[in-house]
């Protein structure tokens, strides 16, 4: 499995930006993705993820995020609009299989087995 993230950079608070993760040995149809960030000084958590049709979303980004994918592309995206300083991280794509009794909306809370490298995201003024 391998995933590679693009699209971060600076923005102006308000501002938005729109993250790609490229995926390879997976498919959407058996993997579940999501998105995951860490800012300076605190611990990883779970932005979005995707998994059996359906897409959950951390609580405080759930009105100005929207995670879609591309199956064709073999690539899905993380849309941020109305950046704020407080969504300074770097952010990583994930994928995972999930067992059949897994409930996809774990995944934002406990995190996946394959990770890309990461792309960082500066909410500036």
């Amino acid at each position: 499995v391998q995933l590679v993230e693009s699209g971060g950079g600076l923005v102006h608070p308000g501002g938005s930006l729109t993250l790609s993760c490229t995926a390879s040995g997976i498919t959407f149809d058996e993997y579940a993705v999501g998105w995951f960030r860490q800012a300076p000084g605190k611990e990883r958590e779970g932005v979005a993820c995707f998994g059996r049709g359906d897409t959950y979303y951390r609580k405080s980004v759930a009105d100005r995020f929207t995670m879609s994918v591309d199956k064709a592309k073999n690539t899905f995206y993380l849309r941020m609009t109305n950046l704020q300083p407080e969504d300074t991280a770097v952010y990583y794509c994930a994928a995972d299989k999930p067992s059949p009794s897994m409930y996809i909306s774990n995944y934002v809370e406990y995190g996946m087995d394959h990770w890309g490298k990461g792309t960082p995201v500066t909410v500036s003024a």
